[in-house]
């Protein structure tokens, strides 16, 4: 499922963003409070098909295939399975620690696109890339048959963008399969979330959302330690929305699972910078460095290797100043 929409909807107040983005930094507790630690709860790793995604001690890469013909950062460019398939194998030797696989484009606006075309488009993609290479294969869908298909063709994980709700068996498929299985919070539907959103306090409700939907994953079967949770940055947002998110990033790691962060590329990022789409590299190493020392363990990304080569540094940046004792000065 091609994700990673641009935000196009104005934003609220500057002083309505800026009190949202200072609540979350106050780790939800009001002016005055002390601010949320860099990280949270240590989450657990992920474990699928007899391999372990270490995402207790480090932040993975998750690389993103759309074989869609509507994405909205590269609609298009791998629609044809052998272009797919050639660039899902070349973002695993620049880094990628997953290969995140999808067929229907969730850009704002996006129509729902039918089982059989979905089926079409990915299943040929997973099954030859995970006989090729040894990088688990993530598929991106919202549908369980798409999910059950994509699994037996050789996919070790299910990102789902509507958490569960919009086809509720996905998680009772992800369960049977014990596999990991991603829940982002998303307000509305692909074609809706960027219409006028608004939020009385983005991070709570976010955070609750996730927490209900961890709830449901567990009651459908879903082991707990195959739960990760995303903020959905861009789905459902305004920019002081995703501002105020990604400040939060310690809270809902409190949550005990891994951290999902997807800003690559973003709207959000374009508007900061006032740059086009394929000028936003490194506004989108600037967020995945921000999220990566505050606790995220999986970062979506269109730009592998430069992403992995920050996050590596980033890692050893953090790993070298706490061997240091903390701050310089």
């Amino acid at each position: 499922m091609a994700r990673l929409p641009t935000e196009e909807v104005p934003p609220l107040s500057l002083a309505h963003g800026r009190a949202e983005a200072r609540g979350a930094l106050d780790g939800g507790h009001g002016p005055g409070a002390p601010a949320a630690p860099r990280s949270g709860a240590v989450p657990h790793d992920l474990r699928t098909g007899g391999l372990v995604l270490p995402t207790s001690t480090r932040c993975l890469v998750m690389g993103v295939v759309n074989v869609t013909p509507d994405s909205f950062s590269d609609g298009g460019a791998y629609a044809d399975p052998d272009t797919a398939v050639a660039h899902a194998l070349a973002i695993a030797a620049k880094g990628a620690d997953v290969i995140d696989v999808g067929g229907e484009s969730t850009r704002p606006g996006a129509s729902y696109v039918d089982l059989a075309v979905e089926l079409a488009r990915v299943l040929p993609v997973v099954e030859r890339v995970a006989a090729r290479t040894d990088v688990p294969v993530s598929i991106d869908t919202r549908k369980a048959e798409v999910a059950r298909a994509a699994l037996a063709a050789g996919a070790r994980l299910v990102n789902d963008v509507s958490a569960g709700r919009d086809d509720p068996e996905l998680l009772a498929v992800a369960a049977g399969a014990g596999v990991p299985v991603v829940l982002m919070h998303m307000r509305g539907t692909p074609a809706t979330m960027q219409d006028d959103p608004r939020y009385g306090d983005v991070v709570g409700e976010v955070e609750a959302f996730l927490a209900e939907r961890c709830a449901a994953a567990e009651a459908a079967g879903v082991a707990r330690d195959a739960l990760v949770v995303d903020p959905g940055i861009g789905f459902g947002k305004r920019d002081e929305h995703n501002y105020a998110l990604l400040a939060a990033l310690p809270r809902l790691g409190r949550l005990g699972h891994p951290v999902l962060v997807g800003t690559s590329r973003k709207g959000f990022i374009g508007r900061a910078l006032g740059l086009p789409m394929d000028e936003r590299v490194e506004g989108t190493a600037a967020t995945v460095v921000w999220s990566v020392e505050r606790g995220a363990r999986i970062v979506r990304v269109h730009d592998v290797r430069a992403m992995a080569r920050v996050v590596r540094m980033t890692e050893a940046l953090m790993a070298g100043a706490a061997a240091a004792g903390g701050d310089a000065g």
